[in-house]
């Protein structure tokens, strides 16, 4: 497999996993999201999408362009990541302090008066001191890193073949 087809896997991989690994601690552990995560969640689902669409091209000079725009969207959870860790740390006030999410349906007094209230300053988990939103920025950073160190050394395989 050539090193553009492997940046184009984990560009699709590394974000299908985070983003799914956020939904799941949302639904199925009721770690309920700040607004500040669900920042992080829109540039995971674009990198998604931009990396599956890389990925069906065959020509590898039609697909740079994706899996590059993938990664920088990738690149930009992690340093939202970041952010929203620093906030968490107390690095750094937050431009937000607090969010909810209402449920469809029903009366719109109960539904607020019921709905979890999620500060962004406040880590909700934490493994090894480092909450989702620090987890988030490394391995998306390192993430962003590493498949530009592959698109890099792919791009010399195009020159030299």
């Amino acid at each position: 497999m050539t090193s553009i087809r492997t940046a184009a896997w984990l560009a699709f991989l590394l974000p299908a996993t985070l983003l799914g690994g956020a939904l799941i601690s949302q639904y199925g552990f009721g770690l309920y999201p700040c607004e500040m995560c669900m920042w992080q969640r829109w540039p995971h689902l674009a990198a998604i999408i931009l990396a599956a669409a890389g990925l069906a091209f065959r020509t590898k000079r039609m697909a740079i362009p994706l899996i590059l725009a993938a990664t920088m969207a990738i690149l930009i959870s992690g340093l939202i990541g970041g952010f929203h860790a620093g906030v968490e740390y107390d690095w750094w006030e937050g431009l937000t302090s607090c969010a909810t999410s209402l449920p469809a349906g029903g009366d719109l007094l109960d539904s607020i008066m019921n709905a979890p209230l999620v500060r962004c300053d406040v880590a909700p988990w934490t493994l090894f001191g480092i909450s989702l939103a620090g987890f988030n920025f490394l391995l998306s950073v390192g993430g962003a890193v590493l498949i530009l160190m592959l698109m890099a050394t792919g791009r010399k395989d195009l020159d030299h073949g």
